[in-house]
């Protein structure tokens, strides 16, 4: 499992150390005679008087170890609170120090030689308490054989049954933790299903998927929400499962979403307007661009992807604004091309903008390249001398990072030869493109729940556009990386780290992005809720929710 993934703010350090017991819910520390839940609640026990007794102090074990008499447990720790716990225990075993003593007994056994005869038990001092011996006797049957290992069976078997009854208690009391057994409860079926999957066992997964869809809720808690899109995905991704012994792990699948693009276009409007990622990389690349078309006359923007096809081009409005109020006077002409294929949407745009740049008094030239990056040719993109190119992508260049990185490499070499002067690149800061299903599943799983969280704090429960958002656009995304593979697959989101050794490959070189202050500003001025950051890494700005990376923009020189 992933360890990034429990580090996350949802989850505190107990569920943590439950988690690590395994997703099948067998905890392996019994094996230890006890959960690291119960020793921490004995270990802040108030016991100061007990500690400071004057009967364990070390002078007093010392006059003992003296003299030929060994005492019980000297040989399993160096601790007298140690020695005396263990003693106290075979003395009294409805003492409340039993449970605590039987932990700190278990490391070692006491070795038997020739030369040391069987031990018996000097009973007074069993009752004086204070130090309990055994006196050397050249007898090797005057009491019955005191084996350590009938103790610790004992006290073991007492331990798991008080502990089941307290779980029980626990299970059946309300808390305020109970949300929080919930969510692990979710976690654990989550992963064992993605386990399941991956294994093509398909009767398991069906079992598992089943209690998932009664406990995922779509408007339950953020994880409830979270756990039911990434059902969602493993349930298509076990209806491509070939049975064991078939050639390949997954079928050939077309498209799974059904959901329109009228949903699909109002969530990503939706997500726009909620959610500050999207704006975030508009006001990186923006601030970009006006810094390197500072003084030119005839600027060229190719936009890739135009944004997923944001409506009305909301990018570029702030850009015809700002190139208005500072550039106006020196500048002739901006040309906007936009590549992709969702031509309808661009013409849509290309009209809007060319009426607003109208108004602003701004000479604006919209044209679009009806084609995929993948097969993009650098012919088809028209250059004019004497103008300063900038290339922009904006959530889009991860579509086309395939397992054999021809098509990346392809499109980036095209980028480079129309040599802009610069290149703003904005992605997903997270690794859903590992070569392993279960390493993308848990990855998948953390980057999500963090933007359920932000989403859980920024709209109410019951609000239909957080509904909208979770389950036509983030939902799409968790689905894609989830159930598809080979070319149906392009959520392929990457780390900023592996984005610089990609990019340096191709012959770009990096271009610090210096404008923290300002996006510290513009994140205070949206007053959206607390919680998101914005830090910068290597010379990249990283939108981050709680510490965990959302989106990093960076930008590159030819």
């Amino acid at each position: 499992m992933t360890p990034g993934f429990f580090t996350h703010p949802l989850y505190s350090g107990q569920r943590l150390n439950h988690l690590k017991a395994g997703v099948h819910g067998v905890d392996s520390r019994i094996k230890l005679c006890g959960t690291k839940r119960k020793t921490d609640e004995a270990s802040h026990m108030d016991t100061p008087n007990f500690l400071g007794n004057p009967m364990y102090e070390q002078d007093d074990v010392q006059a003992h170890t003296n003299t030929k008499e060994t005492t019980i447990c000297q040989d399993h720790s160096i601790s007298p609170f140690s020695t005396q716990c263990y003693i106290s225990v075979i003395d009294n075993p409805s003492s409340p120090w039993n449970l605590f003593s039987l932990s700190s007994c278990v490391p070692k056994r006491m070795k038997r030689t020739a030369s040391m005869p069987q031990p018996t038990v000097d009973t007074s001092s069993l009752l004086d308490g204070v130090n309990v011996t055994i006196r050397r006797t050249s007898s090797t049957n005057s009491l019955p054989k005191l084996r350590f290992r009938d103790h610790v069976m004992t006290y073991t078997q007492r331990y798991l049954a008080a502990e089941a009854i307290e779980d029980a208690i626990l299970e059946n009391r309300p808390t305020k933790n109970e949300g929080n057994a919930d969510g692990m409860h979710l976690v654990q079926l989550l992963i064992s299903c993605a386990e399941a999957v991956a294994c093509r066992d398909k009767a398991h997964a069906t079992n598992l998927l089943a209690e998932l869809r009664a406990n995922a809720l779509v408007f339950g808690s953020s994880f409830q929400r979270v756990a039911s899109c990434f059902m969602q995905g493993l349930t298509d991704r076990l209806a491509l499962v070939q049975p064991l012994g078939a050639v390949g792990l997954v079928a050939p699948a077309t498209n799974l979403s059904s959901i329109g693009s009228e949903k699909k276009e109002e969530a990503l409007r939706l997500v726009y307007e909620v959610c500050p990622h999207i704006q975030f990389g508009h006001f990186v690349a923006n601030l970009t661009i006006l810094e390197a078309f500072e003084g030119e006359s005839f600027v060229h923007v190719v936009d890739l992807g135009m944004t997923l096809g944001l409506p009305h081009g909301q990018q570029w409005r702030g850009l015809l604004e700002s190139l208005a109020n500072h550039h106006g006077q020196s500048l002739r002409r901006l040309r906007i091309t936009a590549v992709g294929t969702c031509v309808n949407r661009f013409h849509v745009i290309g009209d809007e903008l060319e009426v607003y740049a109208q108004k602003l008094g701004i000479n604006l030239e919209f044209s679009y390249v009806e084609s995929s990056l993948e097969k993009l040719k650098p012919e088809d993109i028209k250059i004019y001398e004497n103008e300063v190119l900038v290339v922009n992508s904006i959530l889009q260049l991860h579509c086309v990072v395939k397992e054999s990185r021809g098509a990346l490499n392809s499109v980036l070499k095209i980028i480079h030869e129309l040599s802009p002067k610069v290149l703003v690149l904005v992605e997903q800061d997270s690794s859903h493109n590992g070569p392993f299903f279960l390493g993308r599943f848990m990855e998948a799983l953390y980057y999500y729940s963090a933007i359920f969280d932000a989403l859980d704090a920024m709209l109410p429960k019951y609000d239909t556009r957080r509904a909208k958002i979770e389950q036509f656009y983030f939902a799409e995304e968790i689905k894609n990386i989830v159930s598809c593979e080979g070319p149906n697959r392009v959520e392929r989101h990457e780390r900023v780290d592996q984005w610089r050794r990609r990019m340096s490959r191709a012959g770009f070189q990096a271009a610090p992005v210096k404008l923290v202050a300002q996006a510290k500003q513009w994140l205070a001025k949206l007053e959206i809720c607390e919680g998101y950051t914005i830090v910068e890494e290597k010379g990249s700005l990283v939108l981050g929710w709680k510490s965990k990376p959302i989106v990093a923009a960076s930008c590159w020189k030819c």
